[in-house]
């Protein structure tokens, strides 16, 4: 029993006074974690880096010899650096105001009123309402509670349901799988459970991006060569003589040649560009890197409602047996709903059905579970008995359904419909294995297939993805539903229920595509499992039973109308719950893949040569043979101002998942060819006496060529956007070359002793481009047959 206190807490919760003490004593419950990152960490995190640190400090050093044409190199750093923070905070703005639509709400009494706010309004000792697909906001003690069933794996691991009763304590980050209560909130903000034992990052689904991480592997790499190769430059310099200008500009040529710079922005700027753009298409991302993620996957998994199916509910037909009408069966059907306060789509179909739902006063109630897949109440005009309505196997598991009730029942379920059973039966509404149950009627359930779903799921096929329907509806109603989707292997399904535990998951997944009446746990073990035969899962849903499938899979998606729980785990909220945005979700993923694998080029064939050149000059009498200023041509029209078209155009294609294999095949051979014409001209300023002022030239000249040429390859296929940038391009190298030689310690091409050197050498750049191509890809086939060998 209650005490006084605690009735009128129910009734009341705070008043508004206290509440703004609480606001002001900051026991507030501020978010944990931001979708994106805070204003500063884009500013920091694009500025204070290690490569910016070097470039920096070889930019004080070249200011101290007076060389200040050589500072160009700042130019494209600044420039990537501002574009990179002015992407990254448009794309925070737009993914902050949608994020803001999907917060979940949560039921409060203040000043004796119920009011919905959202969790970062919520303060400490407020009273809420919690209900089956929420999300728990914050610690908290039960005051009261009707079936109120907990998850607690995101916090334990373990995914079996808690059941909590008054003055059990609930916590944040745990989720509703059944029943409802009213909960007073104890630790709120960073004082949670969830926030104070840092739990977050353990169990956080963590999304990964293959891009990020293989470019900072190179960065890693790069890290370890930069530094001891620029010192062991330097020495070398020294050693031949070279004076303290010679060796700050040939040491500083060298080390900022081998940083990409702009490839670790670009990516980021790719991939917050791409979440911008689902945004404009009314798709939230919920992980930045998930938009990657899922242009990899091979293996869709699908829930029947809201995917596949509209998720639009009507009652078909009233089916009621005995002496019961069909108003009396509704009736009797609303009653159950509303003594457990369901608030589902089947639910609302239900209550909706007339204009004033049928209440009773009720002395026990069920409420549903994923499990159980039925809910029940018992009521006081006959307390001797109690209600159930739900699937009919689950309710019927210990008895057996009339002959002609059966069958008229399976072939509802083979034309598609979903079967609510509702059964009347006496004795204790806890114990239904030993309860003797009648069958009173049924509901027919019609939901519609999306009119676009067939077309959605050939594309989906065409591009390779295998499509999975992983429901907890009826497997034969399923298989219907999918068959008219048009997707693969309808016909052949499984009715999970049927399994036991010890069932081969492995065999199941890799012979049937259809899979009906699924448990929660049974769901995530399907994902787990296509995750073993090395599969890249994404998984839809839009229910609490889908929240653990959700989180195993490598790219969840969420469907929005669904509950809180499913929303918060998923990588990407579909927010007008429109299934054909899986298409535009894919595409932006592949377009980000293809795009920088095809700029990473462009920068590691700068980092390739820049490298190799370095380790030459160290060995060779001989001075580095440009300076920094001359590579600034080169650097911003083939490089650095391109790269950013290149990485925002549409590209959607399939990744085939070599992506360093497909940066190398062009970068290698273009460095190579950069060195071939680099060593080609410090001999001739060595032994022909070429001066140094024209063989740098016409070495800058050579790397821009290439770059051109490498620029030209990675344009294909040519559009009329790209014929405009490669024309400017070209303006750009001639007005560098012919009349800013001045800016960039240049000498001007349009000098004839220059010109019989460089035209013959222009003329033979593609062809040895290519030919490094064909010896690159034969020495790449050698090294993968060996490898699988």
């Amino acid at each position: 029993m209650k005490n006084q206190a605690t009735t009128e807490l129910i009734q009341n919760g705070l008043s508004s006074k206290l509440v703004e003490q609480k606001k002001s004593e900051g026991k507030v419950n501020v978010p944990v974690k931001s979708l994106t990152r805070s204003v500063g960490q884009i500013i920091s995190e694009n500025t204070l880096t290690l490569f910016n640190a070097i470039n920096l400090f070889f930019a004080i050093l070249v200011a101290i010899t007076g060389k200040y044409a050589n500072l160009w190199f700042l130019g494209p750093v600044l420039f990537n650096t501002v574009i990179g923070i002015f992407q990254e905070l448009r794309a925070k703005r737009q993914v902050d105001a949608m994020s803001l639509i999907t917060m979940q709400q949560i039921t409060v009494k203040r000043d004796g009123k119920s009011v919905q706010l959202s969790q970062d309004e919520l303060v400490e000792g407020d009273i809420v309402t919690l209900k089956r697909g929420n999300e728990i906001p914050a610690d908290g003690i039960v005051l009261q509670t009707n079936g109120l069933e907990v998850d607690e794996s995101p916090l334990t691991g373990e995914s079996r349901n808690i059941i909590k009763k008054d003055q059990d304590e609930v916590l944040s980050g745990s989720f509703i799988n059944s029943g409802q209560a009213i909960v007073q909130l104890t630790k709120v903000g960073h004082e949670s459970f969830i926030s104070k034992l840092s739990l977050e990052a353990k169990t956080e689904k963590k999304t990964s991006s293959q891009l990020l991480n293989m470019i900072n592997k190179i960065i890693r790499i790069l890290t370890y060569i930069i530094i001891p190769l620029g010192i062991i430059l330097a020495i070398s310099s020294y050693l031949k003589g070279g004076g303290y200008i010679q060796i700050i500009l040939g040491t500083a040529t060298a080390v900022i040649g081998m940083i990409p710079e702009g490839l670790v922005l670009l990516t980021s700027v790719a991939l917050a560009v791409g979440s911008l753009n689902l945004s404009r298409k009314k798709v939230l991302t919920r992980s930045i890197n998930a938009i990657e993620s899922l242009a990899r996957i091979d293996t869709l998994c699908l829930d029947k409602t809201g995917t596949i199916t509209t998720g639009n509910l009507h009652i078909h037909e009233i089916e009621p047996v005995a002496d019961l009408t069909k108003e009396e069966l509704i009736n009797q059907t609303q009653a159950i709903v509303q003594a457990n306060q369901d608030d589902n789509a089947t639910a609302r179909v239900i209550l909706g059905y007339t204009q004033t739902p049928a209440i009773k006063e009720t002395t026990a109630t069920l409420p549903f579970s994923s499990d159980r897949k039925m809910s029940g109440a018992s009521f006081t005009d006959n307390p001797d008995e109690f209600w159930l309505m739900g699937a009919p196997e689950f309710i019927f598991k210990n008895q057996k359904l009339p002959i002609d009730m059966a069958e008229k029942i399976a072939q509802a379920t083979t034309d598609g419909f979903r079967i609510i059973l509702i059964a009347k039966g006496t004795g204790d509404l806890k114990q239904l294995d030993d309860a003797s149950l009648t069958p009173m009627g049924w509901l027919k359930i019609a939901d519609e297939v999306r009119p676009s779903a067939k077309q959605t799921f050939n594309y989906l096929a065409e591009q390779g993805i295998d499509l999975k329907v992983i429901s907890g509806d009826n497997p034969v109603t399923v298989s219907n539903v999918a068959q008219r989707a048009g997707i693969k292997g309808s016909k052949d399904y499984v009715d999970m229920s049927q399994q036991t535990d010890n069932v081969d998951f492995t065999y199941l997944v890799q012979n049937y595509n259809i899979f009906g009446r699924v448990s929660p746990t049974q769901k995530r073990n399907l994902i787990k499992s296509y995750q073993k035969l090395g599969k890249t899962v994404g998984m839809t849903g839009d229910g609490v039973n889908d929240v653990l499938a959700l989180k195993q899979s490598d790219c969840a998606i969420a469907v929005a109308g669904g509950n809180d729980a499913s929303q918060s785990v998923a990588d990407f909220v579909l927010l007008n719950a429109n299934f054909d945005n899986m298409i535009n979700i894919l595409n932006e993923g592949r377009r980000v893949i293809n795009n920088i694998e095809r700029v990473a080029s462009m920068y590691l064939n700068k980092t390739i040569y820049s490298i190799i050149l370095a380790v030459i000059f160290i060995f060779v009498n001989l001075q580095y043979p440009f300076h920094l200023s001359q590579l600034t041509p080169a650097t911003m029209l083939t490089v650095g101002i391109p790269s950013f078209f290149l990485a925002l155009e549409p590209d959607f294609s399939r990744p085939n998942g070599r992506f360093m294999d497909n940066v190398l095949s062009i970068a290698a051979p273009a460095a190579f060819s950069i060195v071939t014409y680099v060593i080609i001209f410090s001999f001739l300023q060595s032994y022909a006496q070429v001066p140094f002022a024209d063989s740098s030239t016409m070495v800058s000249l050579m790397i821009t060529v290439i770059g051109f040429i490498t620029l030209l390859y990675l344009s294909k296929p040519l559009t009329p956007i790209k014929y405009g940038l490669l024309s400017l391009v070209i303006i750009g190298i001639i007005i560098s070359y012919g009349f800013l030689g001045n800016l960039f310690e240049l000498t001007s091409i349009f000098n004839f002793d220059l010109a019989i050197w460089y035209i013959p050498l222009i003329l033979t750049a593609w062809p040895l481009f290519v030919l490094y191509r064909i010896i690159f890809k034969k020495l790449n086939n050698y090294y993968i047959s060996k490898k699988g060998a």
